[in-house]
């Protein structure tokens, strides 16, 4: 999980636009004075994909009404629109950060519960201290930073002219430089990533790209993406997205499972007709089970991670699936979905709401945003999938876009470069729609162009919207 340095209410110093470190009342780069901590975008956990309701025709989303039961006749939730549209997968609506849900507790967090610290006497606390909350930083955590060259510097730019040959293997860094026969970069020096430091895979219709990142010693996060057809024919892609909690023991072999158990869960349900919002709860519970496996593991597997303590292995998750004209996210922990419409003058949206302390203290009425992500407790996590998790709440919801866009599934290592939808929004290639696996390589790009104090991962995928008249099945959903 994040190992992020900087302040969390300043993703830029306002002054030279380097990423501050934790902690400092002025920037180590121009002086600027950081203690005056601006207010943060006004952007709402979870917001709908167009205007309110209120507004033109030509802007309102056309919200699917959910059958009484799926294919297994489990009874599927209804989809309609709330304050936080969508709903959950016990079938109760979204509630907004002003609107306490008095039956889930959503909504509702009390700031006087107890805090999890990792440590082996928590085992009754609801909240998990990730290592980014650490001003300790690397050297608390065990990593170090990477001093890697940058390829903009004058001396590569011959280099960067040079295109590489055909099939060539190109560096990771710099994107232009030939790598040797040893593994490094002849244009920037780099050595290149061993193969779970850097990810990649590309489907017809979804891309996903994962980095470890230039402060971490290895990569903690996974990812799964897929594709399926629905009984009618129709197409269903998946993309799941997994963040393993740092201060946990073997971090990396969570993500990795929790993303291979969802992804097969999905899998195997969207074809026998699943309700698609029904199938990703039941998907984030088989992951929280291949994830709790892991704790029950003998003790010789957990060698290799004895400089941790011995906290259950942990992860985040958020998963998206594209079926029937619909888009069903999910999640626990704090990675993110985004919405940024092909048309980018449209409204682009946050599809999820963390479970973090930040995000409590803010929906309880307790803090205003400045305040609470100025905390340092801000990224602590209330929710994850582990043996050693509080309680296991699926977070799901459901929309059915009216305009073509672009679906950003990532970890909080990009997001903390580009926290607001706006600013994702602006991170995102204007060909993303056409080229989604150069678009994941360029936002992986962003966030080490600004740290890259965390590992990495985002999916992309362009969601088109069907001509009026291409009927399936799922229409009735």
């Amino acid at each position: 999980m994040s190992q992020s340095h900087q302040q969390p209410a300043l993703s830029k110093c306002p002054g030279c636009e380097e990423p501050p470190v934790a902690g400092d009342l002025f920037c180590g780069a121009c002086g600027y004075d950081l203690s005056a901590v601006p207010a943060r975008p006004d952007d709402r956990p979870t917001m709908a994909i167009t205007v309110p309701p209120d507004a033109p025709a030509a802007e309102t989303v056309r919200w699917p009404i959910a059958e009484e039961t799926d294919s297994s006749d489990v009874p599927a939730p209804v989809v309609r629109p709330a304050d936080v549209p969508g709903t959950d997968s016990g079938g109760r609506p979204l509630t907004g950060p002003d609107t306490p849900d008095a039956e889930s507790g959503r909504g509702a967090a009390s700031p006087s519960g107890p805090v999890r610290t990792g440590g082996p006497d928590s085992a009754a606390a609801r909240v998990r201290h990730d290592d980014r909350a650490d001003p300790g930083g690397a050297e608390a955590s065990g990593d170090f930073a990477l001093a890697a060259p940058d390829p903009r510097a004058p001396e590569h730019a011959a280099a960067l002219a040079a295109a590489p040959a055909p099939g060539a293997k190109v560096c990771v860094a710099c994107r232009s430089g030939r790598v040797d026969a040893d593994g490094y970069c002849e244009n920037c020096g780099h050595a290149q990533p061993r193969e779970r430091d850097h990810m990649e895979q590309e489907l017809d219709a979804v891309a996903a790209v994962s980095d470890r990142g230039l402060r971490h010693h290895r990569n903690e996060d996974s990812f799964a993406v897929s594709s399926t057809a629905l009984p009618d024919g129709s197409p269903a892609v998946v993309a799941i997205v997994c963040d393993g909690v740092s201060s946990a023991s073997r971090p990396d072999e969570a993500s990795a499972a929790a993303a291979s158990a969802a992804n097969e869960a999905l899998l195997e349900s969207l074809p026998r007709g699943a309700h698609p919002q029904q199938a990703m709860h039941e998907a984030i519970v088989a992951a929280s089970e291949a994830v709790n496996a892991l704790a029950q593991e003998p003790a010789g597997a957990r060698e290799h991670d004895a400089h941790r303590h011995q906290n259950a292995p942990a992860c985040t998750l958020v998963g998206a699936i594209m079926a029937g004209g619909l888009l069903i996210v999910g999640w626990v922990g704090d990675s993110r979905v985004y919405w940024v419409p092909e048309d980018r003058t449209q409204p682009t949206a946050r599809l999820t709401e963390d479970d973090s302390w930040a995000a409590q203290m803010v929906a309880a009425g307790l803090m205003n945003e400045a305040e609470a992500y100025a905390d340092e407790r801000a990224h602590a996590i209330t929710g994850w999938l582990g043996a050693d998790a509080y309680e296991l709440e699926p977070h799901t919801a459901a929309f059915k876009p009216d305009r073509p866009g672009l679906v950003v599934v990532c970890t909080d290592g990009l997001w903390n470069y580009a926290e607001s939808a706006e600013e994702m929004a602006a991170a995102v290639p204007a060909d993303a729609q056409r080229q989604p696996l150069h678009a994941a390589r360029a936002l992986v790009g962003h966030a080490l162009d600004g740290g890259g104090h965390d590992n990495v991962t985002v999916a992309l995928l362009p969601f088109a919207v069907r001509p009026q008249g291409a009927g399936s099945a799922c229409d009735t959903v």
